[in-house]
């Protein structure tokens, strides 16, 4: 890995960029809906272990094989109308997770639209993440085997991004970290912390959470647990990534600003540029973001709420040129998810007795909403972290994946 340069806090310059967006401009619509069961499985070792004897919300432990869940990030796949989806760490913490194998899902939705569709989402085959050339530079799970599969007792990955070249790019919120993969899986270079200069320029090292294996006492956390890099967007071209953490740094006295960093991949380090972003409460999180061009992204903004409490996840445009008079991000709200206009009601009839939410309006109920991807101009897809085994949608059972997409006009106002 190459040396990191500290860099103080670089000034982003000020520039406005107008918005005209017509009253007359449609209001947004739910177009399409596909739905992952919760008890979903892929080939490989049975999961859940530390939760052993349990059923908890109808999912027994250990799972039969492992559970294909959590969806953290959505990416194009191989052809038209598949795409590449990745978990996160599996169970939520490292201790739980250890035998959850970090993979990213080539599916392929059948989207239920007004036109027709079944809703069903199909699991083709995957991509093992694994470091079998011992770079990660600290101790994993699977050490002492040829294969080194990476599992959710070593990283966290929330956010993933593809290079020009095929590399697959990850936002880690153990560390937090970049990740470098090759397209096939493999860890090419040393994870990749942020320089704490960027967020305040005395402070020493690198930001580190709780879950940072490098962390020594007496040393303190400069990250709270899992408010790393839950999104990270990349510019059309893949020269640059732009992670931003989830949740506020703790030595920051400002709890809604998160920091947004600009790394290089032809460097592989990040460039000191870094632009501020304000939630709208403390406690709301940055959950994914995607580029819709070279200046304009797309952000997930979301409370912590699920199914009757999930009561705010918005997503907004925000133009890195547009930083407001009080250096902050200019954001450009583009679609509650809480209340999708659904007016051919294709959320309906309900899965599962007991689905709240569906119908016209059409709310996101998930805990985690935290996949975005930009399909064209103005439609998106979103994608659910179930959470396994939460609930959701349903306060009987676990929450099922969902994918929704949503038709956004307002996107071809917003440029």
């Amino acid at each position: 890995m190459k040396f990191l340069r500290a860099f103080a806090l670089s000034v982003v310059p000020l520039c406005l960029v107008a918005y005209p967006v017509s009253a007359s401009t449609p209001k947004p619509t739910l177009e399409g809906r596909a739905v992952l069961p919760a008890a979903t499985y892929a080939p490989g070792p049975p999961a859940g272990s530390f939760f052993a004897g349990q059923t908890i919300n109808g999912i027994s432990f250990p799972t039969p094989s492992q559970p294909v869940e959590g969806f953290s990030s959505v990416l194009s796949g191989r052809t038209p109308g598949e795409f590449l989806a990745m978990p996160d760490n599996g169970f939520g913490t490292k201790a739980n997770s250890r035998d959850f194998l970090i993979r990213a899902y080539y599916i392929e939705p059948d989207f239920k639209t007004a036109k027709g569709g079944t809703g069903a989402v199909t699991v083709k085959d995957f991509i093992q993440f694994r470091d079998p050339n011992g770079v990660i530079g600290f101790p994993i799970v699977n050490a002492g085997t040829t294969e080194r599969f990476l599992t959710g007792g070593d990283i966290d990955p929330e956010s993933m991004q593809r290079a020009k070249n095929g590399d697959l790019w990850v936002g880690d919120e153990f560390g937090p970290w970049v990740l470098h993969f090759d397209a096939t899986g493999v860890l090419l270079e040393p994870p990749f912390p942020v320089p704490g200069s960027l967020v305040q320029p005395t402070v020493p090292g690198s930001l580190m959470s709780p879950s940072n294996p490098f962390l020594v006492p007496p040393d303190t956390a400069t990250q709270p647990n899992s408010r790393g890099f839950e999104a990270m967007s990349s510019t059309p071209g893949g020269k640059h990534l732009y992670p931003i953490l989830e949740g506020a740094t703790v030595v920051d006295a400002d709890t809604r600003r998160r920091f947004l960093f600009e790394f290089s991949i032809d460097d592989s380090e990040f460039t000191g540029r870094v632009w501020q972003y304000h939630t709208e409460q403390p406690g709301y999180l940055v959950a994914d973001m995607r580029a819709l061009d070279q200046h304009r992204l797309v952000v997930i903004e979301r409370d912590g709420g699920r199914g009757l409490t999930a009561v705010f996840r918005n997503v907004y445009v925000v133009d890195l040129r547009d930083v407001g008079p009080d250096g902050f991000l200019e954001k450009h709200k583009a679609v509650d998810l809480t209340a999708i206009p659904d007016p051919d009601l294709i959320s309906l009839p309900p899965i599962h007795a007991g689905d709240v939410r569906l119908g016209d309006p059409f709310g996101v109920a998930c805990e985690s909403i935290e996949a975005i991807h930009v399909i064209d101009g103005e439609r998106l897809l979103l994608g659910c972290d179930n959470n396994l085994p939460n609930t959701g949608r349903n306060p009987s059972f676990a929450d099922d994946n969902e994918f929704i997409v949503v038709k956004v006009p307002i996107l071809k106002s917003l440029n």
